[in-house]
């Protein structure tokens, strides 16, 4: 659990204002105090319980933003309130400088108005950078507005009016395909950012398996450098997010990820859970309930999970979206993997061995390959090996 997080039981003025902007957003019905979020807003000493009402509010919001529902109130999960809380036409939209978007559902809600228009075709992000700022500037253009690209009540009343052009079809769901058909079978060239998680001072969790005692971030950095090698017979440019010597936040592996102007990221993980009964692999793409998903994330997610597990004795927890910083920030499809839980007996068997550990990388290159291959991929699941690969890449 996060550091300063809050959950069921405690007391807090934070809860009470968690509790007042979950009854704003329609989470809490029946709530009679004050929703209004301002900076004179009151609440009452009942109001900053965190109850079993809070707890079941809390968890679908998060369930419906993408996020862990875990029920806790940490600063991922007040970050994602605050954007929730944000109306298109509360504020006026314009380009900052970077570190200093503007985030929020009201961002999303212009992207996806400009996105059926036909003037944005990017990830509905909710994030107001670049590709925004250059759309509602094409918008403005050809409605006739000054085309400043700031969104504010001349261009929201024009876009009221306007209305919907363009139902079904997605511009960036067609425009991911259409680059990793035109990126062609072949590995040789495609960039890839590989991301071991922690680093630095930040080992996670120790493990004791067949060869004796291992850290989580030993076991990632093995895992990482593995499916690196592999890549780099097959002729793909990879690059490590991060030296063994450092833990970057997420941004900063995705700003790394942008900059190298990787074609995809995979990143690694493990996982710990209180119940050792928690056990599998998991794979996780951009995506929510309310936004768009990553089409091309969503399938190398599935490719990762299906090679993997029939691989190995992972149980398949299967793919999910997700709109973690990591794979929001990211411009190019990112899949994260959870290899496993570390507090459970078989899967922790599995990840200590060397040989096992091998075999995942082989499916993660795998995976990938099975990318580009598209109507191409005609072998079973499992059966596609390295040495294939390299084969097919001589052949080409």
């Amino acid at each position: 659990m996060h550091r300063n997080s809050l959950k069921l039981g405690d007391r807090s003025p934070r809860v009470a204002e968690v509790r007042s902007t979950l009854a704003r957003l329609g989470f809490i019905d029946g709530f009679t105090g004050d929703t209004s979020g301002d900076a004179g807003q009151r609440w009452t000493p009942e109001d900053e319980l965190f109850d079993a009402d809070l707890d079941i509010a809390l968890r679908a919001f998060q369930q419906r933003r993408g996020i862990i529902a875990d029920g806790h109130i940490t600063d991922g999960t007040l970050r994602a309130l605050r954007e929730a809380s944000y109306t298109l036409g509360a504020r006026v939209l314009s380009l900052q400088p970077p570190g200093h978007f503007f985030v929020g559902d009201d961002v999303a809600e212009l992207q996806a108005q400009l996105h059926d228009l036909g003037f944005y075709t990017d990830r509905v992000d909710g994030q107001f950078g670049p590709q925004t700022h250059d759309a509602v500037r094409k918008y403005q253009l050809n409605y006739g507005l000054t085309n400043d690209g700031t969104c504010g009540p001349v261009t929201l009343r024009a876009l009221s009016y306007l209305g919907r052009r363009i139902t079904g079809g997605s511009p960036q769901a067609i425009r991911e395909k259409e680059q990793i058909r035109a990126a062609g079978p072949q590995l040789t060239g495609k960039r890839i950012v590989i991301d071991p998680g922690l680093g630095g001072d930040v080992v996670g969790r120790t493990v004791t398996g067949r060869y004796g005692t291992i850290t989580e971030e030993e076991i990632l950095w093995d895992l990482a450098t593995r499916t690196e090698g592999r890549m780099i017979a097959a002729g793909m440019e990879t690059i490590l997010s991060r030296p063994r010597s450092d833990n970057p936040s997420s941004l900063d592996r995705a700003a790394l990820a942008n900059a190298f102007g990787a074609d995809l990221m995979i990143s690694l993980r493990a996982d710990v859970y209180p119940n050792e009964r928690a056990n599998g692999a998991a794979s996780f793409y951009f995506g929510s309930e309310i936004g768009s998903s990553s089409l091309t994330g969503e399938k190398l997610s599935g490719f990762i999970q299906r090679e993997v597990t029939t691989r190995t004795s992972l149980t398949n927890c299967r793919s999910h979206r997700r709109t973690w910083d990591l794979l929001r920030m990211t411009k190019m499809p990112a899949v994260q993997f959870v290899a496993g839980y570390l507090t459970n007996d078989d899967d922790v068997a599995v990840l200590t061995d060397p040989d096992v550990r091998d075999t995942i990388a082989e499916a993660l290159v795998v995976a990938v390959k099975r990318l580009y291959l598209l109507d191409a991929d005609t072998a079973p699941t499992g059966t596609y090996r390295f040495a294939d690969v390299l084969e097919a890449e001589k052949l080409a």
